[in-house]
């Protein structure tokens, strides 16, 4: 009996520890969804930057987690994306 007590406390811990661990969306994912939220909301010039937790710069806002929490995704007013940048305006 104090066997399957023991094994049955330790399922319920394991399952509940993986119940509550973070998901790990893909950042490009992520990056996506919130780049559809935005342009439905007509925001423009914007930039959207996958950047490790905890490196952000001051006048950014983090606008979402993904990776487990390990990156962020923070939000740039007043520049464009930097997938819309054609190539040739780079070079003049």
């Amino acid at each position: 009996m104090k066997l399957w007590l023991l094994t049955a406390a330790l399922l319920f811990s394991c399952a509940y520890a993986t119940a509550q661990s973070p998901a790990r969306k893909p950042c490009e994912d992520l990056k996506a969804d919130i780049t559809k939220k935005l342009e439905a909301k007509g925001v423009m010039n914007y930039s959207l930057d996958i950047v490790d937790k905890g490196k952000e710069s001051p006048d950014a806002k983090v606008v979402g987690t993904c990776d487990g929490g390990t990156k962020s995704i923070v939000y740039t007013r007043g520049s464009a994306p930097s997938e819309t940048k054609p190539a040739d305006a780079k070079k003049q």
